[in-house]
């Protein structure tokens, strides 16, 4: 074929019309027809992704919820009931097909926990993402500042979740965000003052935007903002926020207004009902507010619920129940050296009471574990030994002396 005669096989157009034309066995295609193509392309992968991406978040029924949260949370039953109803009508909006003349619209329900250290606040969050199959970001809120600030600003939460999706910006924006240590950034002090609180109210006014939804600007990597960056727009609407926080000290602002309530005829019987064991199954927004957290944010988090202290019957299930439980993880390192490992009766109620007694909560068993584990963790691999029984005898005798000290120290 002469040169002169070379066309486009798609639109016609002669090679002297076109910047570039692209030879392939019998064919030609210029330019401007690979760019319309490359868009059609674009165009139709975009909305079959779109169609995955909406079938892929299979939501379940709260009850199916709970029973999943059942096998790696043992206990807090009000809690695991209050998130899974939480979650499931979030999601629920989320895919509700948008009729015309429909003027209803469902505000998104973000979650609020109060509980002590080590009760599994951050264990549900986690749980939920991945039985959701979604994104999950768990930011420690202490690290955050006012703009401007040393520290991270609140942007990075959500550059956070955009690493936790890869980047993948449509993911990303049905995820769930984790703010851990929320108690952190309660005002200081009520009393005004010439010095700004701003890693205090300062970030609770930050957060107050992204809680409630919003289109932010959010720096890809991290870190400031700056004139030059290139920004990623994130639509915080669809995004689920689970706040928690120890709220350390919270029992006495919720004991000061129950003895308040506790005026007239019926305040003997209301004091003998009253479990002073657990103030904070009592927890409102109020005591939220009197502990130092802004009216505004308290507002953004609706859903409040709390978490109950660790009691003998749960540390002890803890221990053997849920799927990944604290004994099935060492029984699983013991069997890949061969080694089966047998722990009694007698022993697990050694280690709880220990946990128990040095207020150590769930992550303290684990610690427990290792002291007693780690003396035949060393030993057996190397001396052929195939079997290890740890009984109570065998556990005191690992925890004893110094070791028991430390554990104590360290609580």
């Amino acid at each position: 074929m002469a040169k002169e005669a070379l066309f486009c096989s798609f639109c016609g157009r002669k090679k002297a019309e076109t910047q570039l034309l692209i030879a392939g066995i019998e064919a030609h295609i210029c330019d401007r027809c690979i760019e319309q193509a490359h868009g059609i392309v674009a165009e139709e992968i975009g909305h079959d992704t779109q169609v995955k991406s909406g079938a892929a978040l299979e939501l379940k029924k709260p009850q199916e919820i709970k029973e999943f949260l059942d096998q790696y949370v043992i206990g807090q039953h009000k809690t695991k009931k209050v998130l899974s109803v939480a979650v499931y009508n979030h999601y629920k909006r989320l895919l509700q097909p948008r009729k015309k003349g429909d003027d209803v619209e469902i505000q998104k329900s973000n979650i609020i926990m109060v509980g002590q250290t080590g009760t599994g606040k951050t264990l549900v969050a986690k749980t939920i993402a991945r039985m959701l199959q979604v994104p999950l970001a768990i930011v420690d809120a202490t690290v955050l500042t006012e703009a401007g600030y040393v520290g991270e600003d609140v942007e990075s939460i959500l550059t956070r979740l955009l690493q936790a999706a890869d980047y993948d910006l449509e993911n990303a924006e049905r995820g769930i965000v984790f703010i851990d240590e929320i108690d952190k950034i309660a005002r200081k002090s009520d009393n005004p003052s010439i010095t700004r609180d701003v890693s205090g109210e300062g970030v609770q006014q930050g957060l107050l935007k992204l809680l409630e939804g919003t289109k932010v600007n959010v720096p890809p990597k991290g870190g400031r903002k700056h004139p030059d960056q290139k920004f990623i727009e994130v639509n915080t609407e669809n995004i689920l926020f689970i706040a928690g926080g120890a709220f350390d000290g919270i029992e006495k602002k919720i004991a000061q207004r129950l003895n308040m309530q506790a005026v007239g005829y019926s305040a003997s019987k209301q004091e003998a009902q009253i479990d002073h064991q657990n103030l904070l199954q009592y927890v409102l927004p109020k005591d939220l507010k009197d502990f130092g957290l802004i009216p505004e944010i308290i507002g953004r988090l609706p859903v409040l619920t709390h978490m109950d202290p660790l009691d003998k019957a749960t540390l002890r299930s803890i221990l053997t129940e849920p799927k990944n439980a604290i004994i099935k993880q060492y029984q699983k390192l013991f069997e890949m050296d061969g080694i089966v490992l047998t722990v009694d009766e007698d022993a697990l109620d050694f280690m709880v009471e220990k946990a128990l007694e040095y207020q150590l909560g769930a992550r303290g068993l684990r610690s427990l574990c290792e002291s007693i584990f780690t003396d035949a963790m060393f030993e057996m691999p190397s001396n052929g030994q195939t079997e290890l029984l740890v009984d109570k005898a065998y556990a005191a005798k690992q925890l004893s002396g110094l070791l028991l000290d430390q554990l104590k120290a360290a609580s």
